[in-house]
This record gives structure tokens, C-alpha cells and sequence, in this order.
């Protein structure tokens, strides 16, 4: 999912050098919720791991 979050990061750095400011406010947009939610991930997945004690995936 970070990978995903840093092609659109990309996409929104290249689109907003180029001069399409709402294209690349989108992708910085999706760039945005995609990094949060993978973080909220990892951090579930941190507690469930340290609450049973086990590896996770």
C-alpha cells in the first residue's frame, strides 16, 4: 500500500510541475489516504502482534 501511496505521490509531484493543478491535488489526495491508512494498518498489527504474542501474516 505505501508503494501505491508513493507512485501517486509521484504522479501529483510530476502532474503539479507540469501545470495540472487538480490533477495533481487528486493524487496528492489519494497519495494522502492511502499512506494513513497503511500506517493505521501497521499499527493494528503492531498491537495484535504484542497482545498475542505471535507473528502476525
Amino acid at each position: 500500500m505505501l508503494k501505491w501511496a508513493l507512485i501517486f505521490f509521484v504522479i501529483s509531484i510530476v502532474t503539479g510541475f507540469l501545470g495540472f493543478g487538480g490533477i495533481s491535488a487528486a493524487a496528492a489526495g489519494i497519495a494522502k489516504v492511502l499512506f494513513f491508512i497503511a500506517i493505521a494498518l501497521f499499527v493494528i498489527f503492531l498491537v495484535i502482534a504484542f497482545v498475542t504474542g505471535a507473528m502476525v501474516l
